[in-house]
């Protein structure tokens, strides 16, 4: 039986940091709050569900409750990677700015301290358009992924990144098939 007074929160993936880093902690930043981010993806499909053929909605549905447990995974990385920096250290590595408005709590902005803004995402209601965007969205997030296993060394980050790259090109690939099955359902009935 669960004992109310514990609470043990387990990520979708593990997460382990090898040392303390701020700059890597400020390029993982891009995926907490930016445009191409896993906060921007949920919204993004959770929204764009209410308007997607029943075919289909199930799918979006599901990949953007799993990209808020990627932005679980993102914040975790950033706290880790933070926790233990010096002021100086935060300094460094571009990150004063954030320290000044947030200490080290976490929030929504970019790698450049854009904060995030309802315009990163779309939701044009034509199914297919929206498939489009949310396909150029899983390919721009896996590039992304790509840039910051370029920017480290630490082997246990990478292979979380690694865990998340592969997710979105499964997100991507996904949505391809759901693109292919409103075609299908288009042509059938003649309609949108």
């Amino acid at each position: 039986m669960h004992d109310p007074r514990f609470y043990e929160k387990k990520l979708q993936y593990p997460v382990r940091v090898s040392k303390c880093d701020p700059k890597l902690a400020k390029l993982l930043i891009e995926q907490y709050g930016g445009a191409d981010g896993e906060l921007s993806a949920a919204l993004r499909y959770l929204n764009q569900r209410y308007t997607i053929p029943d075919k289909v909605i199930g799918l979006l549905t599901d990949i953007g409750t799993e990209e808020f447990a990627h932005l679980e995974m993102i914040a975790t990385m950033v706290y880790k990677l933070t926790k233990d920096a010096t002021i100086e250290q935060l300094q460094k590595a571009g990150l004063a700015e954030h320290y000044v408005n947030h200490d080290r709590a976490l929030w929504y902005h970019d790698a450049a301290g854009n904060p995030w803004t309802a315009t990163y995402i779309q939701a044009k209601g034509d199914p297919i358009a929206d498939l489009y965007e949310d396909i150029a969205a899983e390919e721009k997030a896996r590039a992304t992924y790509q840039w910051i296993i370029d920017n480290t060394d630490d082997p246990d980050i990478v292979d979380s990144l690694k865990f998340l790259r592969e997710r979105e090109i499964v997100h991507s690939l996904r949505f391809r098939e759901a693109v292919e099955i409103l075609k299908d359902h288009r042509e059938q009935k003649k309609i949108f």
